[in-house]
């Protein structure tokens, strides 16, 4: 852990921006440069922070490791799954289409606490690095809380979502 995550909601002309830039370190500086300042400076309804929380939400999510692919759709998605953008170990940029976004959205009104919880405690300690426990829980949870609320939004906008996070 120890990197902070980020959801934006982006529109399909900024995808493309994105999708333009061949070299990967530039398109790493554009999305520090001039997404993040741009929607955390000015449009904060829509991005989602979701600090170090974004790991065990990641594994509570998909099948409890931390990988790009496991897991089923569409909760999968809503940290990691999706297009990756950024293939190096130094940063973390995936993307997900509109229709990828009505998806997550749909399926994540029906995910309770309690739900939550059961799929946060059958996350593997070791692997995670981290004691699992009602601290890191809650944590967590109050973070997934407010990556809901963004991914409801985002859908209802029809826009795509961008994960990113600094390694």
């Amino acid at each position: 852990m120890g990197c902070l995550g980020v959801h934006f909601s982006l529109s399909a002309e900024e995808v493309e921006q994105i999708r333009a830039i061949d070299e990967q370190s530039k398109r790493v500086n554009f999305v520090r440069e001039v997404i993040e300042e741009e929607y955390l400076e000015n449009h904060l309804e829509r991005s989602a922070e979701s600090a170090e929380a974004w790991d065990a939400m990641h594994r509570a999510l998909s099948d409890g490791k931390l990988t790009w692919d496991g897991g089923e759709y569409p909760l999968n998605h809503v940290v990691l799954g999706g297009e990756l953008l950024h293939t190096k170990s130094d940063y973390i940029m995936v993307l997900k289409s509109p229709a990828q976004v009505r998806d997550v959205a749909a399926a994540l009104p029906s995910l309770t606490e309690e739900e939550f919880r059961r799929r946060y405690f059958s996350i593997n300690a070791k692997s995670y690095g981290f004691p699992l426990d009602e601290d890191d829980f809650g944590y967590t949870w109050e973070w997934f809380q407010g990556v809901r609320e963004f991914w409801m939004r985002a859908a209802s906008e029809g826009r795509f979502v961008l994960f990113t996070a600094n390694q």
